[in-house]
């Protein structure tokens, strides 16, 4: 997702008050024909999530879900369509950035998209990219924001609003 997230294993919490920034974001589940799901080990906190991010000014959430994805993998996909708005801020969703001290409210719009194309290539964003299959999900390692729209997805859930 967005790189200058607080740096800790812990970075996402519920506390809200009127400085709190809603952003919106898209997170993108990839999936090969072999059934497989990427998951980016964030350099911000060591855990793994959904490539993705910030919505840029102008920008649609298709536009930018392609653009992340690219950005932070170095592949090009091709989006099949929503798996869920996720919002709830008792689902973890408020972060802290370290290098403002800004806290963001994540609403995120979670996209699938098929078989990626090209190259994968690590970020300055990421860690490690791995495809996992869906048994393999290492659950207890995965950020908070994406807990939900990958469990969602793996159970055949679409068009949640959360």
């Amino acid at each position: 997702m967005s790189a200058g997230i607080a740096g800790n294993r812990d970075m996402f919490g519920a506390d809200v008050d009127a400085s709190v920034i809603v952003r919106i974001g898209v997170g993108v589940i990839v999936v090969r024909d072999d059934g497989s799901v990427l998951l980016e080990k964030r350099a911000d906190c060591g855990l793994w999530g959904l490539p993705g991010g910030r919505v840029d000014p102008g920008e649609s959430l298709t536009e930018a879900a392609v653009r992340e994805v690219q950005e932070e993998t170095g592949l090009t996909v091709t989006l099949r369509g929503l798996v869920g708005v996720y919002s709830d801020p008792n689902e973890r969703r408020i972060a802290t950035y370290p290098d403002n001290g800004d806290r963001v409210h994540l609403v995120d719009a979670v996209l699938e998209a098929g078989e990626p194309r090209g190259a994968l290539t690590r970020s300055v964003e990421s860690e490690e990219l791995v495809f996992f299959e869906p048994a393999n999900i290492p659950w207890n390692e995965v950020c908070a924001p994406a807990r939900k729209p990958l469990a969602d997805f793996l159970a055949g859930k679409r068009g949640v609003v959360a």
